[in-house]
């Protein structure tokens, strides 16, 4: 079995009195889809902050690959990209920052972009700019790939697109992280989910393993299950995001 290619050791973090990791142990592999999931406020965004190297722990150790070149894409919430750019000359712009070629009309084809490549940044929609910040993500073909709610507020179908173009990047043998409210796209794309609650990671598995194992139809009873489980009252896990994510 290979190495983990992103991975938390005894990892703690607080902000304050407000505990987000709390010694808390992790091993993601590549080349799977892992949604991480959990209440407003239990710490995913700064959970993949941590994974990702834009903040540091207080304590544990975290790693992640050591190949040459970039390592780790991470894609906010709500991406921003230089004004006046056309979603080619965004691409083209961050290649440039990478080593080697980057085929730009290649990666716009592959998340669904091919057709608005002379489009300009400001007039994309909120989904066309999130497609653009996979787009981004994929330049350099980076081992690990962070998604931060890649679909909050976009309906349905551009939200199933984004969920499949997410689903074929860990399929080239990368491991992309996302966290996500929804429970239900999650049920039907993602390989691994894993709860965070309470500073811990409390549940990891499939979704089909997970439902079988609580005997429920649905992600959210067997969160809201664990959660009060574990001493706090359930909560709304697939409640819209506040946009904290802290």
């Amino acid at each position: 079995m290979s190495d983990p290619v992103l991975e938390f050791e005894d990892a703690s973090f607080s902000f304050g009195e407000v505990t987000i990791l709390d010694d808390a142990s992790l091993a993601l592999d590549g080349g799977t889809f892992v949604a991480l999931v959990g209440a407003n406020g239990s710490g995913k965004t700064t959970a993949l902050e941590l994974l990702a190297g834009l903040r540091p722990l207080d304590a544990g150790t975290v790693t992640r690959p050591t190949t040459a070149g970039r390592t780790v894409a991470y894609l906010p919430q709500s991406p921003r990209f230089r004004p006046g750019f056309t979603v080619r000359e965004v691409v083209e712009f961050y290649g440039s920052l990478v080593e080697g070629e980057v085929d730009t009309d290649a990666i716009l084809a592959r998340v669904g972009l091919g057709g608005a490549a002379d489009r300009r940044v400001d007039e994309l929609s909120g989904g066309m700019a999130r497609l653009l910040g996979l787009a981004q993500a994929l330049i350099g073909d980076p081992p690990v790939v962070v998604l931060d709610e890649p679909t909050s507020g976009l309906d349905p179908d551009i939200a199933d697109h984004i969920f499949e173009a997410a689903a074929a990047m860990a399929a080239d043998d990368r491991l992309v992280l996302t966290t996500s409210h929804d429970l239900e796209a999650v049920s039907r794309y993602a390989d691994r989910v894993v709860l965070i609650a309470n500073g811990e990671f409390v549940l990891d598995g499939s979704p089909a393993a997970l439902l079988e194992q609580a005997g429920e139809e649905r992600l959210r009873d067997v969160f809201s299950a664990a959660v009060a489980g574990r001493g706090r009252e359930a909560v709304d896990i697939d409640a819209p995001t506040d946009g904290g994510g802290k």
